[in-house]
């Protein structure tokens, strides 16, 4: 219960957290679709695959990245487990920030040859870390899963406060019959 809510609940009732998870997602999106499904130019799973185990990543590391990239981004947009997506997201760009740090700072806007810098990537850092902070916002399908798990806790809780109220009611009659017995002496 305690894990549901901390994963799903929302610390802000701010529309610009809907703005960031969407846009996160979106910018993310494209390059994952490029490293599953070959799209945008990219090599698609199997040879994005093959690319990172060359790299020397070994592959369950590009499997996890791929799937980030393609399948958390589209989480991400559509709000699901927002805070775990954007973890993820942010693990994965910290680790490409740490391949393209030779490269500098810039990206190779004009097509030098240099390598792209990290500037994106401090951006993609940034972002995720306010959404793991945060949370996904109102509309996000968080908001629906914390709803399950407010039903459940309020089911709990109604469990539980027959009993209580048993007590209390018990006692002040006790209470009354101690007054009673005073008064009568």
């Amino acid at each position: 219960m305690k894990t549901c809510k901390c994963l799903l609940s929302t610390e802000s009732s701010n529309m610009t957290l809907t703005v960031l998870r969407i846009t996160l997602g979106l910018v993310m999106l494209p390059h994952g679709l490029q490293k599953l499904l070959g799209m945008f130019g990219g090599y698609g799973f199997a040879g994005t695959l093959e690319f990172f185990v060359g790299m020397g990543i070994p592959a369950i590391i590009a499997v996890l990245v791929i799937l980030g990239e393609s399948l958390g981004a589209l989480a991400l947009i559509l709000g699901f487990i927002t805070r775990f997506m954007a973890f993820g997201i942010f693990i994965i760009m910290a680790g490409a920030m740490v391949t393209h740090l030779p490269a500098g700072f810039f990206i190779d806007w004009a097509g030098t040859g240099a390598g792209n810098g990290i500037e994106f990537h401090i951006l993609i850092l940034v972002m995720a870390a306010i959404l793991i902070k945060q949370g996904g916002w109102k509309y996000a399908f968080d908001n629906l899963l914390t709803a399950c798990c407010k039903k459940e806790k309020k089911k709990e809780e109604s469990k539980k406060a027959p009993k209580a109220k048993k007590t209390v009611a018990k006692k002040v009659s006790t209470d009354k019959k101690k007054k009673t017995v005073k008064k009568k002496k």
